[in-house]
């Protein structure tokens, strides 16, 4: 949806959880590392002064309290094991990235379309300022038929999810497309402790059964997996939405010294009920639950085959990957309704990809003036070869192209990063960043035929004091940016069909990448017992947030420059080996930093500097508890604040408050049953609010109005378990 102007937890052991740039992103958080970590030199290693390792011995930290002091970069990156994701409860499998602090995942579509995501004052839409990954695969899709970045993670099996590791903010070398608000890194499981199916059904109709298996084969491992869901949902109108996905994987040796081969298979069909005018439920023609158009949907596929390799010896170590991923969507919405009375306003988005891409990295264990220091070399490169085409629709029959376009787009980076540890308490990060994109359209429309390149030079770096009892300080700072959508890029003119109107108008290209910089305080402190708060600062500044949009095909007139300054405060409590308290709040101010030339307001007339849909206030908490004899379960709150919809701020969205409870059995040494329960107090708040003008059948002009969809009713999913 583009009707709007701008687009932790602390492991239950801690195993070196850390994030580490010569995977390109992090390290698995289960696998031990190197004494030396490639992430920065442990705590332990520097207690009695800076040591030389004449090898790298494979060690495992189970300290539950040192927490990442002495090992991570900034106070906002982390990462949430496996033990902590089974005990949490999610309608839907995107919302496992909650864990992330912070950062909300909601949907205001059908069940097979990407999430939407808001992180420190964004509107990130399907993904465009943070940057996804999964198994060192890309998930952000550029130059998507329905939004930049768009990330679907319906591929994603929560049961062979390792871990999620997270950072926040441009300070990582490592980090490039996307990596602005932050980034989240999703590993994947190597072997299975033992065979496993499961099946649930759900009041709502949702409905899943899954089932993997490991083996030892030559040497190494194997795992097969395969899962199918059936979703209707509160609809009206069921979503009718069925996904299988397929896994297998064969693995050798560890995340640090061995190599993994994956492939994956994804397809699903639903229908898509999508939000609704607020006031067509006030004056009674419709329930919440129900759809203005009621032939919305889509469909998408999705293949992949990737491979990793590591390699560690006592001087450095060496990591790459490659990956091949294919890709067909199909969308069809209708947001406005009825602007054209005969035939509506649904149109169709259609896309068809193919991704190469890989990368690689070397990071070496040297001596800078005497001290132990480490240098990472890091390479990655990825090409896209796109075909897209908008349609206007019509009980999703095309009746007129928008346009079609061939693109191609095509980026290289290359980074270096310093991480010297100059005295017991002090260390610094040190990294530069140069990336080069190149795109190119053929276009139905000559006009907007060409191709672009531009480059993008990024340094970025951390100041870390301490520890002094059990406490760091962060000072951080550094450039990032996102990639922009190559038709915007190359667009001069409005395609003659476009549902914006204003055929052959002169259009106005963004920039190929948009730059972001940003810096912050930060602290992270254990000082308490079981207890691990971290605190951080922030302002980011984006360029510009002149966005394309893939509803009508056309690109937005004029960019405005922004800057977010924000407060997060994060909490992680163990007090017993059972129990798990954990709470995480965060303010963000969020405005546009120039004048208002009313070129690209919400609503014409209403000018000001409100970015809209950018929340000021997020906050969660929770409760895990374990090992309880055979219980065991959790216990999730989520407050999704506020926000303006119009950039005068006079026209606000409600809070969405919603609390969920996981409760598990343990009815022999092989089968669990659990339960879930979603929406325990029956709130009636929205998932997702926007604000723009449509125009229902029977209404002479089109109308302003808030348009939401429902957060689901009150459920239950029953789940049944087994291991073999």
């Amino acid at each position: 949806m583009k009707k709007k102007t701008s687009r932790g937890g602390l492991p239950r052991r801690r195993q070196f959880a850390v994030r580490h740039p010569v995977l390109g992103g992090v390290a698995l958080g289960r696998l031990a590392l190197a004494g030396l970590s490639s992430l920065a030199f442990s705590q332990a290693a520097f207690a009695g002064g800076v040591q030389t390792l004449d090898k790298i011995p494979e060690v495992e930290i189970t300290d539950t309290t040192a927490g990442l002091i002495g090992t991570a970069d900034t106070a906002n990156e982390g990462t949430v094991l496996k033990e902590q994701l089974e005990q949490r409860p999610v309608y839907r499998p995107g919302e496992l990235l909650e864990t992330v602090p912070g950062l909300i995942v909601t949907q205001h579509s059908g069940e097979g379309k990407a999430n939407q995501y808001f992180l420190r004052g964004f509107n990130l839409d399907h993904g465009t300022d943070i940057e996804i990954n999964m198994d060192d695969m890309p998930v952000n899709m550029r130059s998507h038929a329905h939004g930049q970045g768009y990330a679907d993670l319906n591929f994603m099996i929560p049961e062979l999810v390792d871990n999620l590791q997270y950072s926040k903010g441009p300070y990582y070398a490592a980090g490039g497309e996307f990596d602005t608000a932050g980034s989240v890194h999703i590993n994947l499981l190597d072997k299975l402790d033992h065979d496993i199916a499961a099946f649930s059904m759900g009041t709502l109709m949702d409905d899943r059964a899954f089932g993997a298996m490991s083996r030892p084969v030559a040497g190494g491992n194997v795992i097969v997996a395969g899962e199918y869901s059936h979703v209707d949902g509160p609809s009206t109108i069921p979503d009718n939405f069925n996904k299988g996905n397929a896994f297998i994987r064969y693995s050798q040796g560890t995340a640090n010294d061995g190599f993994s081969v994956t492939g994956m298979y994804l397809k699903d069909e639903f229908h898509s009920t999508d939000q609704v005018p607020r006031r067509a439920v006030s004056n009674g023609l419709i329930n919440p639950y129900d759809a203005i158009d009621p032939t919305d949907g889509g469909l998408t596929e999705r293949y992949s085959l990737s491979a990793k390799f590591a390699h560690q010896s006592e001087n450095g170590m060496f990591k790459a990957n490659t990956y091949f991923i294919g890709y067909n969507f199909h969308l069809f919405n209708n947001f406005d309704y009825f602007l054209d009375p005969v035939h509506g306003d649904q149109f169709g988005q259609f896309d068809h990809r193919h991704i190469y891409g890989g990368s690689a990295a070397y990071t070496s264990f040297d001596k800078l003036f005497g001290l132990d220091t480490q240098n990472t070399y890091g390479f990655q490169f990825r090409d896209d070869d796109i075909h897209t085409t908008l349609a206007l629709t019509q009980n999703q029959a095309q009746y007129a192209l928008v346009r079609d376009d061939s693109v191609t787009e095509t980026s290289a980076g290359i980074y270096f990063e310093n991480k010297t540890q100059w005295l017991e308490k002090f260390r610094t990060v040190a990294g530069l960043r140069q990336d080069i994109f190149y795109a190119s359209d053929a276009s139905n429309l000559a006009a907007n035929t060409g191709t672009t390149a531009k480059g993008m030079f990024s340094p970025k770096g951390s100041f870390i004091f301490g520890p002094w009892s059990d406490t760091e300080l962060y000072l951080s700072a550094g450039d990032g940016f996102h990639s922009n959508d190559a038709r915007g890029a190359l667009t001069t003119v409005v395609p003659p069909n476009s549902p914006g109107g204003g055929a052959f108008a002169a259009q106005g290209k963004t920039s190929l990448l948009t730059r972001a910089q940003g810096y912050e305080v930060g602290v992270r402190s254990t000082v308490l017992p079981h207890l691990q708060t971290e605190m951080s600062v922030f302002d980011l500044e984006i360029a510009d947030e002149t966005i394309f949009n893939g509803d009508t095909g056309t690109t937005s007139q004029t960019g405005r420059p922004s800057r977010r300054l924000g407060v997060e405060f994060s909490n992680f409590y163990k007090p017993f080996s059972w129990l798990i308290l954990d709470g995480d709040i965060a303010f963000t101010r969020a405005r546009f930093t120039n004048a208002d030339d009313g070129l690209n307001d919400v609503q014409p007339g209403h000018t000001g500097s409100y970015i809209p849909e950018a929340a000021k206030i997020i906050a969660s908490a929770g409760l895990t508890v374990t090992d309880q004899g055979p219980w065991e379960g959790g216990l999730r709150f989520r407050y999704f604040g506020p926000r303006p919809l119009i950039e005068d701020g006079s026209v606000r969205s409600g809070p969405t408050t919603l609390v969920d409870a996981r409760i598990g059995y343990k009815l022999t040494e092989s089968v669990t049953a659990q339960v879930d329960i979603f929406n325990i107090f029956a709130s009636s708040a929205h998932q997702i609010d926007y604000y723009y003008q449509s125009q229902l059948r029977g209404e002479a002009l089109p109308v302003y109005d808030i348009h939401y969809k429902p957060v689901e009713p009150p459920s239950a999913r029953f789940t049944v378990k087994m291991i073999f």
